[in-house]
């Protein structure tokens, strides 16, 4: 698919653009997600693995590129007294980046406590019917962000039916992505948005649940929620 992309841009002289909010510390083949296309976008909001409660990060292999952004996020300044293209003020706040850099000496260790809480949800739900985990690629390094299963219609109850018990519960799980943009006032009406052209997109929006996953949960509390799911 990536290379897909590269041939579209190339035949019609365009650049490539990735949406890779959730990519920090992304790898596949041992080698970071983010070198693909001309650009990718990283989000640093507070829900991300990596976060600065704010804020994001452009990576680029141009530095001819590179210097072009330095200009546009902070206003078009070359120096002090130089404007040398219009810009904007996109810069991260001092008070943001201390917090990144002050992430940077955890953000290992909560990996690896993600991919404990990841590892132990999928041996405590792989034996419940109707529900189903997302298989790791061999080939791919996960950040281990969300962990999603897929409710189907031989589990009993329906995802949002489950998502309701969990709240009820105090345990708050999130379905992604739901509901669609195309059932959003806004878009209903475009052509782009008629559901019949939608029904892998559709499907997933009434099956995914994103269990709660992040360094500080505890066995026992993981437990629980693997109990309340299979019933036990």
């Amino acid at each position: 698919m990536l290379m897909q992309y590269k041939k579209i841009a190339d035949t019609y002289n365009l650049k490539v653009i990735y949406d890779a909010a959730h990519s920090f510390g992304v790898k596949s083949k041992g080698v970071s997600v983010l070198r693909h296309g001309d650009v990718s976008v990283l989000s640093f909001h507070a829900t991300k693995v990596f976060n600065t409660f704010e804020g994001g990060a452009i990576i680029c292999a141009d530095a001819k590129m590179k210097k072009r952004i330095d200009y546009l996020k902070n206003f078009g300044f070359a120096d002090e007294t130089t404007v040398v293209a219009p810009g904007i003020n996109g810069k991260m706040s001092e008070i943001n980046a201390a917090f990144g850099l002050l992430q940077l000496n955890y953000i290992d260790g909560n990996i690896e406590k993600r991919k404990t809480i990841n590892d132990n949800y999928i041996r405590g739900l792989s034996g419940v019917r109707g529900v189903s985990c997302s298989m790791r690629n061999i080939n791919y390094t996960s950040n281990y962000s969300y962990f999603p299963i897929m409710i189907d219609e031989s589990y009993g109850k329906t995802r949002d039916e489950l998502y309701g018990y969990l709240k009820d519960n105090m345990i708050y799980a999130r379905r992604y992505f739901y509901p669609l943009i195309t059932d959003f006032p806004m878009y209903r009406g475009l052509p782009s948005a008629n559901i019949e052209n939608l029904p892998v997109a559709k499907a997933a929006s009434n099956q995914v649940l994103c269990l709660p996953i992040y360094p500080a949960l505890t066995d026992a509390e993981q437990s629980r929620i693997i109990n309340l799911i299979s019933g036990g």
